[in-house]
């Protein structure tokens, strides 16, 4: 069967364009691998009207809804291939199943690429953060700390020090030149030298720092600009450019979310830097409007 429209991912970004797709009227299939970027988070907050929410919740309902409209389905695989044949897409799931479409909305997502340094994965999107203003407020007035990764983390800590007293862990690294010093100190940004080797404690609600040489330091949160990459390489197979942003690669749209392949659109964090759940969503419902207008003006 041919379907309208594809979306390949079932977040805030693929959600949202589907559903604004089915209410157009148009036969619409969302294939879910069911890996939301923010699924470490017990809460999302700043999303109108869904602030402090389960993001694992909100979805479930957008999904229960979007089920509600004749025109949606919602498939729970994993899209591997998709190529173009005439008058539009063939996508290839993980299950076995063939689809063909005549437009294609990419929204799988990016995965983050976190330091190698125990302790961090278990306390990834609770005290180890990426956003300060995803969950900075609630974190606010107590020590934090901006684990060095590249010449960026100066930055970040001059923006986190908005939140609290904020600690710069150069992990080791070179300190930073004369003018970001000075900066820095502006900011009431402290340094640590040394090198960080875990973060200990069976509380994960807690950050204590462990450096080499047995020292140990206690911070309330941890902030790290991970860098990302993106969850499928389905992009790469269809042609669509692919530009180096801030924290890895995003997908070359315009402003309808069109990607460089014409009936190919991106949305969500694959097609923006930075991220978060209202972007994501916005750009979704702008990709689903776009998609819709497209089928019915040809």
């Amino acid at each position: 069967m041919r379907h309208d429209a594809i979306v390949v991912g079932g977040s805030f970004a693929g959600l949202s364009a589907a559903t604004y797709i089915a209410r157009g009227r148009r036969s619409v299939v969302v294939v879910d691998a069911g890996i939301p970027h923010n699924r470490f988070a017990a809460h999302s907050h700043g999303f109108l009207a869904q602030d402090g929410s389960d993001p694992g919740q909100i979805l479930a309902t957008a999904r229960e809804q979007l089920a509600a409209y004749g025109e949606a389905s919602l498939v729970g695989a994993t899209a591997i291939d998709a190529r173009p044949v005439e008058d539009g897409f063939a996508v290839t799931l993980d299950n076995g199943l063939a689809l063909e479409t005549s437009k294609l909305v990419l929204a799988f997502g990016v995965a983050d690429i976190l330091p190698d340094v125990p302790g961090v994965a278990e306390r990834w999107g609770r005290t180890v953060l990426h956003c300060p203003y995803c969950h900075g407020y609630e974190i606010s007035r107590q020590r934090l700390g901006v684990l060095y990764g590249s010449p960026r983390s100066a930055q970040q800590a001059m923006l986190i020090a908005e939140w609290g007293p904020t600690t710069l862990f150069l992990d080791g690294q070179a300190s930073p030149d004369a003018d970001t010093m000075e900066e820095l100190v502006r900011r009431n940004v402290f340094l640590e030298p040394a090198r960080v080797i875990a973060l200990v404690g069976e509380d994960h609600g807690l950050v204590d720092i462990a450096f080499e040489g047995g020292r140990q330091e206690r911070m309330g949160a941890l902030f790290i600009g991970a860098p990302n990459r993106l969850n499928s390489d389905l992009a790469e197979r269809l042609g669509c450019a692919i530009d180096d942003g801030p924290l890895g690669p995003v997908i070359r749209t315009d402003a309808d979310r069109m990607t460089s392949v014409p009936g190919v659109y991106a949305a969500g964090d694959i097609a923006r830097a930075p991220h978060s759940v209202t972007w994501a969503a916005s750009d979704g419902v702008t990709a689903g409007i776009a998609v819709h207008r497209s089928l019915a003006f040809g």
